[in-house]
């Protein structure tokens, strides 16, 4: 084929286009290309400039492809990588909608791989843009990951308040490094040496955010068998460290042998062996665990192996860790909490997770959404009516200057309470803590004051805290998976 150049005009347009590509979403600079792109004024929404500047890049390549140029073997030298970029983006942008929907057909499905329905039709106009073999595969397969990515980070992480949307950003550069491109060519198969400590007090959501992240990794995609090689679902796993004492705290990590201890009358694959290879681990509470403990786990991070108990082989661990405290970050770095060693060697990225009463302070437009986001997750509708009841009761014993000590997992038990008995406290002048879910459920029955939504809601979550999976609780309830999924977490 015949190579040319991009003209000046083109050049300056296909430029900021190969810009764009590389921002980070939830950062200032994307926003501001993409309103140069569209053409629209700077008050158009984000949403509104970046749909505009999607078609304006489709037809700038439509004029392309219509002059002969329209794939990346018609370029040379610095337009050659321009280009590539601007018909990834583009292609990207036109399976968008239908990689959501991959996503969220992965969520019913569970663990098992799903069937990529329009990969023949992407993997077809990769080629026609010039892609080939193994880098048609690659970019494939990094598009889906920047889009699960960008939905976890969107749509798990409510809220619009600086410090949210700052977390949100820091998010994205944890998966991505600060820079795509340098991703893309150096790091995509290399972050499991990259370990995450979340910051940030009870409740506030760090693992939320972990789960963004795990659940964001870089997946290949087998040809053979039209799924990604695996879900994304088993690709994150968590641990609660302060669940297990200390007796039984090794074997959870790292399992143990037969015959190692009273007890052990099998082999069992602890955490990091169960862990896939392209998976994540959330060590969650790890303040809580003893030196010796933090000495077997330094050695998982630095030589990425790990021996299970009563053996003497060790194993390899493929996987990135994650790790979650609400200790304070003085505390951390003065020593009080972890080994030098064993801090220097995970913290590669520390991320503050911010509290509510934070949130609210720099926008109170913040509470609203969380109600929202809430009631719509627990009743499986979005019900404008019950979320004005809500905010009455809030408003009316809480005041606006509340602190939210249990912050958002206490704003959820909020609205469970208000649900329930119409109230988050007992009237007294005296804040009462709310009951505990079981005795919500009695409660509401016996006063006739609960929703049935909320009443299989609520029964379905205690199942699951007792059974631990969706497959038990639905065997148990006489429901489908995904009917058990939708009452526990709205998923």
């Amino acid at each position: 084929m015949k190579q040319t150049r991009l003209d000046s005009t083109e050049r300056e347009f296909f430029r900021t286009v190969y810009h764009a590509s590389f921002a980070n979403p939830f950062g200032t600079v994307r926003e501001k290309l993409d309103h140069k792109l569209s053409g629209l004024f700077p008050s158009a929404s984000h949403r509104e400039s970046t749909d505009r500047c999607i078609q304006e890049v489709d037809r700038k390549i439509k004029e392309l492809e219509n002059q002969g140029r329209g794939t990346i073997n018609a370029f040379r030298g610095q337009d050659r990588s321009i280009m590539a970029i601007v018909f990834l983006f583009d292609i990207f942008h036109k399976f968008r909608d239908r990689f959501d929907r991959l996503i969220m057909d992965q969520l019913n499905a569970g663990d098992d791989p799903v069937k990529v329905p329009f990969a023949d039709e992407a993997m077809s106009m990769l080629h026609q843009r010039g892609f080939e073999g193994d880098t048609l595969l690659h970019y494939f397969a990094l598009s889906y990951q920047l889009r699960r990515a960008f939905y976890f980070i969107s749509k798990s992480l409510v809220g619009e308040s600086p410090c949210m949307k700052n977390l949100k950003k820091h998010l994205w550069n944890n998966v991505f490094t600060h820079n795509i491109e340098f991703y893309d060519k150096f790091m995509w198969n290399r972050m499991e040496d990259f370990s995450t400590l979340l910051l940030g007090e009870t409740g506030t959501g760090k693992g939320t955010a972990a789960m963004a992240i795990g659940r964001s990794g870089f997946i290949p995609f087998n040809e053979k068998s039209n799924t990604f090689r695996e879900s994304f679902t088993r690709a994150f796993s968590s641990l609660n460290l302060s669940q297990f004492p200390e007796a039984l705290l090794e074997s959870e990590l790292f399992g143990h042998k037969k015959g190692s201890f009273t007890g052990a009358v099998e082999d069992y694959k602890g955490v990091f062996d169960r862990c896939s290879p392209f998976g994540s681990i959330l060590l969650d509470e790890i303040g809580e665990i003893p030196n010796h403990v933090q000495i077997k786990l330094l050695q998982v991070l630095q030589d990425r192996v790990f021996t299970p108990v009563g053996s003497h082989s060790a194993s390899r661990f493929h996987g990135r860790v994650i790790a979650a405290t609400n200790k304070s970050i003085d505390s951390i770095t003065k020593g009080q909490v972890f080994r030098d060693d064993f801090y220097y060697r995970l913290c590669s990225d520390i991320i503050k997770v911010p509290p509510l009463r934070d949130r609210i302070s720099e926008d109170p437009r913040e509470l609203e959404s969380l109600l929202e986001f809430t009631v719509e997750r627990m009743t499986g509708t979005r019900s404008e009516k019950l979320i004005s009841k809500i905010r009455r009761v809030i408003q009316k014993e809480l005041g606006p200057d509340y602190r939210w000590p249990g912050n958002v997992r206490e704003l959820e038990q909020c609205v469970r309470s208000v649900l329930l008995r119409r109230t988050y406290k007992d009237g007294n002048d005296a804040f009462e803590p709310a009951e505990n879910l079981t005795e919500q459920l009695v409660n509401g029955i016996r006063n006739k004051t609960i929703d049935l939504s909320v009443l299989v809601s609520g029964y379905c979550t205690l199942l699951y805290e007792k059974h631990g999976t969706y497959e038990k609780v639905a065997r148990e309830t006489g429901m489908d998976r995904r009917t058990v999924k939708k009452y526990i977490n709205g998923a």
